[in-house]
C-alpha cells in the first residue's frame, strides 16, 4: 500500500522518492518492520492468550523440564503471520505475482493451523484437527501453486546466460537476457547449467503438446508434495523452544539470497543461474519472514514464553515450500530443509521398526530413544531396552540441542550453495 502510494506519486520529486524503487531498501525496512511488530505486539498477545488460558496441552514424557512448560501459552504463530502480512502490505508490490502467492500461501496455512490448534484446546487433547483435513488444506495449497504458475502467464524464466564481456580498454561487461519462456523447469546440483525439465519425464509421449502438457501435470504433483512434505516437517521440528524458528529463518535467508540472484538478470548472467522476472519482489517478502522470526525467537528462545503451535508450524512450512517453489529450487529443498526431513524420516522408521519388530519378536522395538529426533537427544539413555541407536547415553540440555540444530542448519545452507558451483 505504501508502494503504491509513492508510486503514484509519479510526478513529484523529494527527497527519497526513489528509495521505494529498491528492493534491498523495501525488504531492509520490511525486516525492521517486522521484528518490530513481533517485538512490541508480541507482548500485548502473549498476555492476551495468557487471559484467554490459551496453554499448551502436554503429555509426560519424561524428558527433563517438559511438564513445566505445561499452561505456556501457544498459538503464538499468529504474532509470526501478523509481522510478516503487515511489512509485506505496506512494502510489497501487491500486483506482483509472485508476492500474492506468498501472502496466500501464509493466510492459507495460517487457517489450517489455527483450526488445528483450536481443537486441541478446545477439547483438552493433541489431536487437534484430523489428518485427512490437514493433508487436504496442504494439497489444495500445492494445487493452488501449481496450476498458477502453469497458466499464468507473468510466471516465465530463461535459460542461464554467461556475461560476455565487450572489447575494449574499460573491459564492460554485458548481460544478454535469453528468451523468456514458459517452461516447468527447476534448479539441480551437479549439472553444467543446473536445471532440469520436468518435460524430459514424460519425453516418451510423441505428440509434443501432450508431453508439455504432461511435464506441467508431473510439477504439479512434485509441489503438491514439497508443500506437504515441507509443511509437516516443520510441524514435527517445532518441538523444543527456538527450534522451529531458528531453522526456518535459517532457510529462510539462503531461499531470499537465491531469490535475489536469480531475480536480477545480471547477478543471474555472471552466475550463470535461471534468471526468473520479478522474483525479486519475494526478497521483501523474505525480509519480512526473517524479521518475524527473529522477533518472535525473543519470546519464543528457552524459557519460551509463547510456543509457536501449529499456528506457527504448519504455516512456516509451507511459506518455505512455497518460496522455494516459485524461485524453482524445490529439488534444493532435500538438502537446506534436510533437518525438516531428517524430523519426518525418524518419526516414519521409527513406528515401521516398531511395527515390524512387534510382529517378528512379539513386542515392539525402537530404533531411537524417541522421536521426532530432536526428543531422542533430550532423553536419558541408561536403563533404556530395545533401542537400536542408544547415543548419547545421558540427555542432552534442551537449549545445546537448539544450537546445535542450528548450526547444522547453517552448515546445510552453506552447502546448498556449493553444491550450485560444482558442475
Amino acid at each position: 500500500m505504501l508502494y503504491w502510494l509513492i508510486q503514484s506519486l509519479e510526478g513529484f520529486d523529494f527527497p527519497g522518492r526513489h528509495l521505494m524503487d529498491y528492493i534491498t531498501f523495501r525488504s531492509g525496512m520490511s525486516f525492521a518492520l517486522a521484528m518490530l511488530i513481533a517485538l512490541v505486539f508480541g507482548r500485548s498477545v502473549i498476555a492476551r492468550l495468557q487471559r484467554m488460558q490459551v496453554g499448551e496441552v502436554v503429555r509426560n514424557l519424561g524428558l527433563e523440564g517438559q511438564m513445566q512448560k505445561k499452561g505456556t501459552p501457544t498459538m503464538g504463530g499468529i504474532i509470526i503471520i501478523m509481522s510478516i502480512l503487515v511489512p509485506c502490505l505496506l512494502f510489497g508490490n501487491l500486483s506482483n505475482i509472485y508476492m500474492i502467492l506468498m501472502l496466500v500461501a501464509t493466510v492459507w496455512m495460517g487457517c489450517i493451523g489455527f483450526l488445528d490448534d483450536y481443537r486441541k484446546l478446545k477439547y483438552h487433547n493433541k489431536d487437534g484437527l484430523k489428518g485427512k483435513y490437514k493433508i487436504t488444506g496442504q494439497v489444495g495449497l500445492g494445487l493452488l501453486v501449481g496450476i498458477t504458475m502453469w497458466l499464468s502467464p507473468e510466471i516465465v524464466m530463461s535459460e542461464p546466460k554467461e556475461a560476455a564481456v565487450a572489447d575494449g580498454p574499460a573491459k564492460i561487461e554485458v548481460v544478454e537476457s535469453a528468451p523468456m519462456v514458459k517452461s516447468p523447469q527447476t534448479t539441480i546440483p551437479f549439472v553444467k547449467n543446473n536445471n532440469f525439465n520436468y518435460d524430459w519425464l514424460t519425453g516418451w509421449v510423441k505428440d509434443q503438446h501432450a508431453a508439455e502438457t504432461l511435464g506441467w501435470i508431473v510439477f504439479v504433483v512434485v509441489v503438491i508434495f514439497v508443500v506437504t512434505a515441507v509443511s509437516n516437517g516443520a510441524n514435527l521440528t517445532d518441538g523444543l523452544d527456538g527450534l522451529c524458528a531458528g531453522t526456518s529463518a535459517i532457510i529462510g535467508l539462503a531461499l531470499a539470497i537465491m531469490a535475489y540472484l536469480g531475480g536480477n538478470l545480471i547477478y543471474s548472467g555472471y552466475l550463470n543461474i535461471m534468471y526468473i522476472p520479478s522474483s525479486g519482489e519475494m526478497v521483501v517478502y523474505a525480509g519480512a519472514f526473517i524479521g518475524a522470526l527473529v522477533g518472535f525467537l525473543w519470546y519464543n528462545a528457552f524459557p519460551a514464553q509463547v510456543f509457536m503451535g501449529d499456528t506457527g508450524s504448519l504455516t512456516l512450512g509451507g511459506i518455505l515450500a512455497v518460496f522455494a517453489i516459485l524461485i524453482r529450487k524445490e529439488l534444493l529443498i532435500p538438502l537446506l530443509c534436510l533437518i525438516f526431513f531428517i524430523e519426518d524420516l525418524s518419526v516414519i522408521l521409527q513406528v515401521a521398526y516398531f511395527k515390524a519388530t512387534k510382529k517378528k519378536y512379539g513386542e515392539g522395538r525402537r530404533i531411537f530413544k524417541m522421536t521426532p529426533l530432536h526428543h531422542h537427544f533430550q532423553r536419558e539413555g541408561d536403563g533404556l531396552t530395545g533401542v537400536l541407536f542408544n547415543y548419547p547415553r545421558h540427555a542432552i540440555p534442551e537449549s545445546k540441542i537448539v544450537v546445535r540444530f542450528w548450526i547444522v542448519g547453517i552448515l546445510l545452507a552453506a552447502i546448498t550453495f556449493v553444491t550450485l558451483k560444482i558442475r
